[in-house]
């Protein structure tokens, strides 16, 4: 019978793809069926291409799951013996599982995903429905080991602020003494005599001394922080439906934004032979954003910490004399733009500081330098050339080098494509442990003496090998994915296509996604789905196993498109620096050249009809994309956007932005430019956000009231930082079939019984 079922479902998916009256259709029941088929269809049908690859801590076993024609699988593959196998007997584990909980549980759809080795990978450690369970590998033998508690420090809402007092004591490294606060001041208390010893005398409850006590390596000395507090900014919501009651809650969140008074922070200095306190001079940090990082060196001479100047404009690496508090700058990074501190920030101290591996732009591009500790001279540039490093892997100060990735090195490729090296502190010995024209992602072994990879593109499934992190030469290879199960519904991979930027020199990359049905003779509305946060670049570069939704778009007749444009990172600094106090432009003159371009090349592509929809910074790119671009961009769908930079969380925002707060808010602010709306606009936005403030949103909504604009706006009730959920989803097909295909939607009641029927088939 089930058999019968999944062939009467499939042909007629297959009849829905290929009867010439709905093959040429667009916006209509048909389309729309296909698309919500698509989602149900393709999920899980991509075989053999693991979510993620993880270590035992003895690094004797990476595993992984991947989903098979039979279902989910966890495989184990040891890199000494070069084997791959089940990581456990999936039918034992299911059966003991459903007997121990009385629920039935099958050998391929196990409850959880992720599992822990224990006892040197003799056993697996796992949770299902808040129970702990732990499964001998050679007895299989189950055991309960009652209720999971979760680590509760990783509950805290990001925007809080950590507290700075607390009741905490300190031990010192030879355990005579611990330290603590007491009436705002620091104290120490021998362990032996408990006699109390009181080291400052000037704390108050307007400016204290901090709980985070850092005592030097050789327990004579006494580091931490004066802080003077700030005044907490908090955003309110009220929960209009809570689950739990029928009245509405009123709800809270701290959220710092631009602009709001900061804590601040000045190290202190308490000689504990001598019981003096030694106040460090804030010359070169006054200006503070954040002082972060305090640490004594490990022979007691100095304590260093970090110091973001307020408008990322400077970063310096700070070293306090452990005798006499004198103070001085080691690095002292500077930009006229800005330091991205939150994206590119790297340091190591060799031996004992005495060398500094330091990531900076200075020379245009992010990489990688070896830094003098005595002096703060540059002994030698480790990586140079029109490429950014993007993430070091690990520094090994005894073999004296440094695993690395980046990107745009191989000249030809795709220059977001993630490749991994190695190189010497000196800088020689460059060596490519991947080269495949792809984009990859390694996890190393806890050693770093291999490394599964992971590489794919857009356009080519996930090929997943074990390599030595010495060479890059594969030692096994584990997975290859298949996707016919995709193919056989007629999905269609992205095109990569690239034009030039608005200089006419440097190049844009981005993909095309077509309909299944998709035929050259016709003419489609373009979409593009937009996110320009300067923070990170989004095309996706790797295969798309996960983010269905641009294809199911595009199955109701659209063209649809993602690409980077200029502001964004992952590239030179002067091509990030274009965001720098102008978040209005998102990109948009390279988009639209990408775009013309593009349709230039593919006559199907109808950029008279444009439509583009974000979320979050997404959401307030695309109402932007009305405002400042209306003669391109007709149509917007906006989820959750941060209208206003000044309403927005502090860090992201004065980051790019910069401080103090200037004109340049004003000007790239939609709520001020809403008068020029031209063209349809929907506006999403959920009651509870905590990431963006919703009354950003709603700021918006009263600004096009006021100037007579028609726009639709939907705010969801229960709902957080969000796209909208499956109910945006319609909602947003709704919008573009409506405004750009010039026709009325299927009624939702029509699709819900065009469904049913489907179903029943």
């Amino acid at each position: 019978m089930f058999r019968q079922r999944f062939y009467r479902r499939f042909s007629y998916l297959i009849i829905l793809v290929s009867l010439p009256s709905l093959t040429f259709a667009q916006g209509q029941q048909a389309d729309y069926l296909r698309a919500d088929m698509l989602r149900t269809k393709l999920r899980d049908k991509v075989y053999h291409a693991p979510n993620a690859i993880n270590w035992s801590a003895s690094g004797k076993h990476c595993w992984y799951t991947i989903q098979t024609e039979q279902g989910k699988e966890f495989i184990t593959v040891d890199p000494q013996t070069k084997t791959r196998q089940p990581a456990f007997d999936h039918s034992d584990l299911a059966q003991k599982l459903s007997d121990n909980t009385r629920k039935k549980y099958t050998a391929y759809a196990l409850p959880f995903n992720q599992l822990t080795y224990q006892k040197e990978d003799q056993e697996i450690e796992f949770v299902v429905d808040g129970i702990a369970w732990q499964y001998v590998l050679a007895s299989r033998e189950l055991r309960n080991k009652g209720e999971y508690k979760p680590d509760s420090r990783n509950q805290r809402y990001w925007g809080a602020s950590s507290p700075e007092l607390s009741d905490q004591t300190v031990t010192s490294p030879d355990s005579n003494y611990v330290a603590f606060i007491r009436n705002y001041n620091v104290y120490i208390r021998s362990r032996k005599t408990r006699q109390e010893i009181q080291l400052s005398f000037d704390g108050s409850e307007g400016e204290y001394y901090s709980s985070r006590l850092q005592w030097s390596p050789d327990s004579k000395k006494l580091a931490t922080n004066k802080v003077r507090p700030n005044q907490k900014h908090l955003i309110y919501f009220v929960r209009s439906s809570p689950e739990d009651q029928l009245q509405p809650k009123l709800e809270n969140r701290e959220y710092l934004k631009p602009g709001d008074a900061l804590p601040v922070r000045r190290p202190q200095l308490f000689l504990i032979d001598e019981r003096k306190h030694i106040p460090v001079d804030d010359a070169l940090f006054n200006q503070q954003y954040n002082i972060s990082r305090l640490e004594w060196r490990k022979d007691s001479r100095a304590f260093t910490f970090e110091y973001n100047q307020r408008g990322h404009q400077a970063f310096r690496i700070i070293e306090v004399n452990g005798t006499t508090g004198g103070v001085r700058a080691i690095i002292d990074e500077q930009s006229k733009t800005f330091i991205d501190y939150s994206g590119k920030h790297f340091r190591h101290d060799v031996a004992d500081g005495k060398e500094i591996i330091w990531a900076s732009e200075r020379d245009g591009w992010n990489h990688l330098y070896l830094i003098d500790g005595r002096n703060g001279k540059v002994k030698k540039q480790i990586t140079k050339g029109d490429w950014p490093v993007r993430q070091v892997v690990h520094v090994d100060e005894d073999k004296q080098t440094i695993l690395f990735a980046a990107g745009g090195r191989v000249e030809g490729q795709d220059p977001y494509f993630l490749q991994y090296y190695r190189v010497n502190f000196d800088g020689s010995g460059l060596t490519a442990l991947t080269t495949e024209d792809a984009n990859h992602t390694a996890s190393f072994s806890p050693d770093y003496t291999t490394f599964a990879d992971t590489y794919s593109r857009v356009d080519m499934p996930p090929v997943t090998v074990l390599r030595s992190a010495a060479d890059g030469s594969v030692l096994m290879e584990l997975e290859k994915a298949d996707i016919t199960e995709w193919k056989k519904l007629g999905w269609r991979e992205p095109e990569v296509f690239v034009s030039k930027a608005r200089d006419g020199k440097t190049d844009i990359w981005g993909i095309i996604i077509r309909p299944s049905n998709f035929d050259p003779a016709k003419k489609y509305p373009v979409i593009e789905n937009i996110y320009a946060g300067p923070h990170a670049s989004f095309t996706p570069k790797s295969f798309m196993t996960n983010n269905r939704s641009m294809f199911e778009l595009a199955e109701l007749g659209f063209i649809v498109v993602q690409l980077d444009g200029m502001g964004t990172s992952h590239r030179s600094k002067a091509f990030h620096d274009v965001c720098w106090q102008n978040l209005k432009d998102a990109g948009f003159p390279d988009r639209i050249l990408w775009m013309q371009a593009a349709a230039q090349k593919y006559p199907f592509m109808d950029i008279s009809r444009v439509g583009i929809y974000g979320t979050s910074a997404g959401g307030q790119s695309s109402t932007g994309a009305l405002l400042f671009y209306p003669e391109f961009y007709k149509v917007a769908v906006s989820s959750c956007g941060c209208h206003d930079n000044r309403m927005d969380k502090i860090w992201w925002n004065e980051q790019w932005m910069g401080y103090p707060i200037g004109p340049h808010y004003d000007e790239c602010s939609n709520v001020t430019n809403a008068h020029k709306l031209q063209g349809k606009l929907l506006l999403f936005v959920g009651e509870v956000d905590d990431n963006v403030d919703p009354a950003s949103t709603m700021q918006l909504v009263n600004a096009l009231v006021k100037a007579n604009k028609d726009f639709d706006f939907l705010m969801v009730p229960n709902m957080g930082h969000s796209t909208g959920g499956d109910y945006g989803e319609h909602k947003r097909r709704d919008f573009f079939v409506r405004h750009l295909m010039g026709i009325e939607p299927p009624s939702w009641s029509s699709l819900e019984t065009a469904a049913k029927a489907l179903s029943a088939k």
